[in-house]
């Protein structure tokens, strides 16, 4: 159980909670949570959002945050190690690596489209042209212009990561999450100031709570659990690097409040503009690439602020794909004893590998080659996001609330307090006995066991 020697490690607490954030906040803020507020009823789904993020979020980062610190190692080996004499545990820490693969096999794919709409938008404004869906038709249904992008930000991400923890992952997020926020502030001081803008903020922040389903419930659920990088490695990693002086209950409430804020004003700088300009709030996952830019287009400006908007767009993919990077690439520098650029680089590689699988299945080439019915792409997603991230995560809250002595948990949870704060013991039997039940909600649904109304 003893340390990597010379391991590296975040430098601060403030350093911690900037990368951390960076790994919580990516395409789930500005894609996925505006759209499925769209579609799951606006107000009524964030309130349960936060409900989600509370009850199962929050829980399951403090477990991943105090097993990673507590073992000083990569996920596969503190899962490993973590649970005395029971060494299978470590197929927590496998799953949650073939997760972080998986992910960026598809997620790259998706951040490419988001970095090439930043040329395009800026191309555009300055030509004074508009982006139509048929930009984005071509972007992702072609061949050499997608793959260039998804290997650009696979080559600017694994750069980052071969830089080391501190002066890469930490450096980086610190400097990227402020101006993430300055470029949201501004998209939302635009959007709030358009005729009718009330209506889009209303519908955000105003409730029907008839519109709380069952449903709407499961939805937020996952959403919280996958937003928020959970029971794919990237916390339990990062959880290693944390300083002893870093209070983990206080830095993941703040990571999730921090990310939660992030999603909302993603969202004031959507659904304003979208009934603003008499859109559809439930724009599915087209939203992001084809609503938001015709949306935008209709207003002063627009060009510039689209332009924008998919700038701090791919802000918000930089951190989650280096915390996703930085999963195999640990146990790679621990196991194989590589160096980290070397690590980095063949991660990168494998990554890209598969990465062309999920890219050309958006091209006809290989458009009709399925695997069990689903194409590459939806494959990869629906692998690490019903399967391996919830039964992950599940496994994670047994060993956490279950498995490792209440007095070693907690006493590691609790290292930073002279006394035990008041919020332990309702931390813990969240992490016992309501965490496990949510999250085993999450999995029957995504496999379609169960379908509640």
């Amino acid at each position: 159980m003893s340390a990597i020697k010379d391991r590296d490690a975040f430098a601060s607490t403030l350093g911690a909670f900037a990368a951390t954030v960076g790994s919580a906040v990516g395409l789930g803020n500005i894609w996925k949570f505006p759209y499925l507020t769209g579609s799951n009823g606006g107000a009524a789904f964030v309130l349960t959002y936060l409900l989600a993020v509370a009850l199962v979020g929050i829980p399951i980062m403090v477990v991943e945050h105090v097993i990673g610190r507590r073992m000083r190692l990569n996920a596969v080996h503190a899962y490993e190690r973590v649970v005395p004499g029971q060494k299978f545990w470590s197929a927590i820490g496998w799953a949650g690596l073939a997760a972080a693969i998986l992910i960026m096999a598809f997620y790259t794919d998706v951040a490419g489209w988001v970095f090439a709409y930043v040329f395009k938008s800026f191309g555009a404004f300055f030509m004074g042209t508009k982006l139509t869906p048929e930009t984005f038709g071509a972007l992702a249904g072609g061949t050499w212009e997608p793959l260039f992008w998804q290997l650009a930000v696979l080559a600017l991400t694994t750069g980052i990561i071969a830089a080391g923890v501190s002066k890469g992952i930490e450096k980086v997020t610190k400097t990227l999450m402020p101006l993430l926020f300055i470029l949201l502030i501004i998209c939302d001081i635009r959007a709030l100031t358009l005729p009718g803008a009330s209506a889009g903020v209303a519908y955000l922040f105003k409730p029907d709570l008839s519109k709380i389903t069952a449903t709407v419930l499961l939805s937020a659920l996952g959403l919280a659990f996958f937003k928020l990088s959970l029971g794919m490695g990237t916390m339990t990693t990062y959880g290693s690097y944390l300083p002893n002086a870093t209070r983990i209950v206080p830095n993941a409430t703040r990571v999730a409040l921090t990310d939660t804020a992030i999603s909302l004003l993603a969202g004031l700088a959507i659904f304003p503009a979208v009934f603003a300009f008499g859109g559809t709030p439930a724009g599915g996952p087209g939203l992001l690439f084809n609503t938001i830019p015709l949306i935008f287009s209709q207003m002063p400006l627009g060009g510039l602020f689209t332009a924008l908007f998919f700038c701090l767009t791919a802000i918000a993919t930089i951190g989650a794909m280096v915390s996703l990077i930085e999963v195999p690439v640990a146990w790679a520098i621990e196991r194989g004893h590589l160096k980290r650029p070397v690590a980095a680089a063949l991660t990168g590689a494998v990554m890209f590998a598969l990465g062309i699988l999920a890219t050309l299945s958006q091209n006809p080439l290989m458009a009709n080659v399925k695997v069990f019915g689903k194409n590459f792409f939806d494959l990869f997603d629906f692998v690490s996001s019903n399967v391996l991230l919830p039964v992950g995560g599940l496994a994670i809250a047994l060993v956490g609330g279950w498995l490792i002595s209440k007095k070693d948990f907690t006493e590691e949870m609790n290292k930073g307090y002279a006394t035990e704060p008041w919020h332990g013991r309702i931390l813990f039997a969240f992490i016992k006995f309501l965490a496990p039940v949510l999250i085993l909600l999450i999995l029957l649904n995504s496999l379609g066991v169960i379908k509640l109304a």
